[in-house]
């Protein structure tokens, strides 16, 4: 097994180097995103050549020629700022001696209109291009990661092989294969295949407390997609060992007057490496459509964490999906992941508000300035990281609670409402929340959303 991880993991490697070097290819000089002197020039040139023919009496053709005139960037800029170039902007010998001045200036503003739209496009695509080659870089670093995953997994089956099948041979099951595997935070993973006597079975949950009890480590479970119970038939299942921590969570919510749906959306879940994720977005605006962009932000997250990508990786690939799909109502993103086995907390912020964990002494505030997703490319998430300890609180809400409350400085306010409350159960205190901030003003102006989650060490 550990010759596979390594073979593994270096080719892993390989195919991320390979993406690198991708999306170098694809890097070009940077662009200034606006019209040239050659498209002035160009513009100029046509006109002439629709309208004028052979004549000179204007000079105009001895400007257009000159790449570095100076008069091909002001008709650029005057044509920018205001639309479209007047006669006025053009110079005395045009005015005083061009015969046919409507005709040339109708067919000027055209050239430079199909010019601006032309650039317009080719910036599009050059947006595209950028979102493709982060998207590159992102895949890159994430095999880079996953390789390094599988190099520091080791195979300690040896170890714990003989006196495992002991345990099970003891309850009638026969371990036909096993696998065992520790990782780099001492956290264990095991892959059995059984079968039982003839008539009879025994569920997967059962398994994983013989295990766990053999191994004399923590509390051990049957991963999510493994079968559920084991009869005579030769059965493959994965069972996962939990964490020191526990988490349990509540929501509370309320919609902005006249809108019969939120447009915040929020997840708990767990991860394969034992990490609890919850999230929280904010769509633009509300009712139905900010709720179907906010949910749309969530599940995208939701199913690359629970694959096994990194916080950063999948805020990321979600922000490269929007940018390349042109979305037009962006989303926040509020993003907690807390490792079950360190009582670790990182959160990641994008256009979300202020997070608040509550402890014995006192509420911490963790906030990032960021903008909403889909709108900025490339983005860089800030991460922000805490050491949550047995029976603290995390409470994330959404812009709606915030802005409802009075004073300039309204994170101070909830942070003082927070430090006068008990240590309730997460859904009691999420409410009291939300009761909080409806409570000032007349009428909900904003969808409001609080989800508050509590840990506790295993006893």
């Amino acid at each position: 097994m550990a010759d596979v991880n390594v073979y593994t993991a270096s080719r892993l490697s390989d195919m991320a180097s390979s993406l690198s070097r991708l999306a170098r290819a694809f890097v070009e000089d940077g662009e200034d995103g606006r019209l040239t002197g050659e498209d002035a020039r160009m513009a100029m040139e046509t006109a002439a050549a629709v309208v004028c023919g052979s004549c000179r009496k204007c000079g105009l053709s001895s400007e257009f020629e000159k790449e570095s005139s100076y008069y091909l960037y002001y008709l650029l800029r005057t044509f920018e700022q205001n639309g479209r170039v007047e006669e006025k902007d053009m110079p005395r010998m045009f005015a005083e001696s061009c015969p046919r001045r409507e005709a040339y200036m109708v067919q000027l503003n055209r050239n430079l209109g199909r010019a601006t739209m032309n650039l317009s496009w080719k910036n599009r695509f050059l947006e595209s291009r950028d979102a493709v080659i982060v998207q590159f870089r992102e895949l890159s670093a994430i095999l880079e990661e996953f390789a390094k995953q599988m190099e520091s997994a080791s195979d300690v089956t040896a170890a714990w092989e003989e006196p495992v099948r002991r345990a099970f041979h003891r309850r009638r099951i026969t371990v036909d294969n096993l696998l065992i595997l520790e990782y780099e935070n001492q956290r264990k993973e095991a892959y059995l295949t059984l079968h039982m006597a003839k008539n009879s079975c025994i569920t997967a949950s059962e398994a994983a407390h013989i295990l766990g009890k053999t191994l004399g480590s923590r509390q051990w479970k049957a991963a999510r997609d493994s079968r559920s119970v084991i009869g005579k038939q030769p059965s493959v299942i994965r069972l996962i060992e939990e964490g020191s921590y526990q988490m349990l969570y509540g929501a509370a919510w309320i919609a902005k007057d006249g809108q019969r749906v939120s447009g915040d959306n929020y997840t708990f879940g767990q991860n394969p490496e034992g990490q609890v994720i919850m999230s929280l977005s904010d769509g633009m605006g509300s009712g139905e459509t900010a709720s179907r962009e906010s949910q749309r932000v969530i599940e995208l997250t939701e199913q690359l964490l629970e694959t096994g990508f990194s916080a950063r990786a999948a805020l990321k690939l979600v922000n490269t999906v929007l940018l390349l799909t042109g979305e037009q109502h962006p989303a926040t993103l509020d993003l907690c992941c807390v490792d079950l086995n360190t009582g670790v907390l990182e959160a990641m912020k994008l256009g979300a508000s202020a997070t608040f964990v509550k402890r014995e002494d006192g509420v911490e505030l963790l906030e990032a300035s960021e903008v909403p997703m889909g709108v900025m490319n490339p983005i860089e998430p800030v991460l922000l990281s805490k050491k949550l300890w047995d029976n603290n609180r995390i409470l994330m809400v959404s812009d709606g609670v915030l802005d409802a409350l009075p004073g300039e400085d309204k994170e101070s306010v909830l942070r003082e409402f927070l430090e006068e409350q008990p240590f309730g159960p997460p859904k009691e205190m999420a409410s009291r929340v939300v009761e909080f901030a409806a409570s000032f003003g007349e009428g909900i102006r904003d969808d409001m959303t609080v989800l508050a989650a509590g840990i506790w060490k295993r006893r």
